[in-house]
């Protein structure tokens, strides 16, 4: 249910705290972790667990920074309206324009992903023509509205839950020999050695993926100003981060200890490499359906985001203001058909560039959005009032997210997309300085023309 302001602007129903942690879940379990996780074992072994807590404590203080701003002075724009406010017009906008190219980016990969998931069961059908299916769909679940966005998120992340509860009851299952099979040597490491067997230089660059794992709080940011009370935007983090610290950790460690680290490989998740030597046939089926869900869940709450941000972008007069128009005061149709461009394009490069290079840029994105987590803490520390206990957990933050960014350059998979993140920063951070020249210009026009309201001398 809508409700019209007196503006005539639209008011997106109230959500209850669960209903924002349940959204939260939606946002966040994504192919990051389902795919991702494979990677950073991979790179860290059995350390990973250490690498997903950290990143949980790191992402709950980002987190109770934009929470604890959102309750002070909630704001449509969230994050991105926060830096504008505590470091002036510049931040708002390079804030706005990284997360919107990072998202667009990322978008075109998960529908990129989408489809070649889908051809598992559909070989003959091309690319473009699945990726076109998904667009088409993501944009109806946008048009639905919030009501019909909550509900098909609240879906979506319930079957994402299950489909994890569901590893984690048969990797149990299996591991007390239900299923026969396996290899039976189940271990549990112990030493410093089996815990980090790629030592420190292994057990940073998997921060990263760590991280990924929480990506998406920030646009729990833009959906919290719909909570019925806001102060309990608190209470809807806690949870959220803690159910999936916990089901991260549990189901990445069952899979730890059922097989070997070095089996794990880039090209499977973990889960279905934990369960193959198992007899369980439907397990490929089952979690090549899960990486579908999780990938559409995360496009459609990134697709609604980027819009929001454009939105509010245009509104500030930092992109051009079309885009802030909406079609019945409803849908922000110039905003959709950009992003619809923007998404286009991403999945046009995924498909001529050559596979390293387009997974540079996508890595690139990815580590985009904890940019944005800088911009976060650092607003939280300006604009509010922060002493003791809460400024010491917001630098360990700003420690917490510079590890899991900084730790890219410790391994060659991941070492390449921090160096074209950097590149995307400088471009924006170029156009952003051309800009200040423009604003500067028609700050002076502005001073320079009479007021209407200016008396007038006899």
């Amino acid at each position: 249910m809508l409700m019209k302001t007196n503006s005539g602007e639209q008011k997106e129903k109230p959500l209850k705290w669960w209903q924002l942690s349940l959204l939260g879940v939606a946002c966040t379990i994504g192919t990051g972790f389902f795919l991702g996780s494979s990677i950073a074992i991979s790179i860290a072994g059995p350390s990973v667990i250490f690498a997903f807590i950290i990143a949980g404590l790191g992402t709950y203080f980002v987190f109770e920074a934009l929470a604890k701003l959102t309750v002070a002075d909630p704001q449509k724009g969230s994050f991105r309206s926060y830096a504008k406010k505590a470091y002036g017009r510049w931040a708002g906008f390079s804030s706005g324009w990284v997360y919107w190219l990072s998202e667009m980016l990322i978008i075109g990969s998960q529908m990129t992903a989408l489809s070649i998931f889908t051809q598992f069961w559909f070989p003959n059908v091309p690319l473009w023509v699945l990726a076109s299916i998904y667009s088409v769909l993501a944009v109806i679940v946008i048009l639905m509205g919030p009501k019909g966005f909550d509900r098909v998120e609240n879906l979506l992340a319930v079957l994402k839950i299950a489909a994890i509860l569901m590893f984690i009851i048969l990797a149990i299952l299996a591991l007390v020999g239900v299923f026969g099979g396996g290899n039976n040597q189940v271990s549990v490491p112990t030493t410093y050695s089996q815990l980090f067997p790629q030592g420190v230089t292994g057990f940073f660059p998997s921060l990263i993926y760590g991280f990924y794992g929480y990506a998406g709080i920030e646009i729990m940011g833009l959906l919290a100003v719909r909570l019925n009370k806001m102060e309990e935007v608190h209470k809807s983090g806690k949870v959220m981060l803690s159910v999936l610290t916990l089901i991260y950790v549990t189901s990445v460690g069952l899979a730890l200890i059922m097989v070997s680290w070095n089996t794990f490989n880039t090209e499977n998740s973990p889960f279905v490499t934990a369960l193959e030597n198992y007899n369980i046939d439907f397990i490929p089926h089952i979690f090549n359906g899960v990486f579908i869900i999780a990938g559409f869940s995360t496009m459609v709450a990134s697709f609604f985001a980027v819009i929001r941000i454009l939105v509010t972008l245009a509104e500030d007069r930092d992109a051009p203001r079309f885009f802030s128009k909406r079609v019945a005061n409803k849908f922000a149709v110039p905003a959709i058909l950009l992003t619809m461009g923007g998404i286009i394009v991403s999945i046009v490069l995924s498909v001529v560039m050559p596979d390293r290079i387009y997974e540079y840029i996508t890595t690139a994105a990815g580590l985009m959005l904890l940019y944005n987590w800088f911009f976060i803490l650092g607003s939280y520390g300006r604009l509010l009032d922060v002493t003791g206990f809460d400024n010491v957990k917001r630098w360990f933050g700003f420690l917490l997210v510079f590890l899991g960014v900084g730790g890219t350059v410790f391994h060659q998979t991941s070492r390449p997309g921090f160096y074209v993140s950097l590149l995307f920063v400088i471009v924006i951070a170029v156009i952003t300085l051309i800009m200040r020249h423009f604003w500067k210009k028609a700050k002076k026009e502005e001073a320079k023309t009479p007021s209407v309201f200016t008396k007038i001398k006899r």
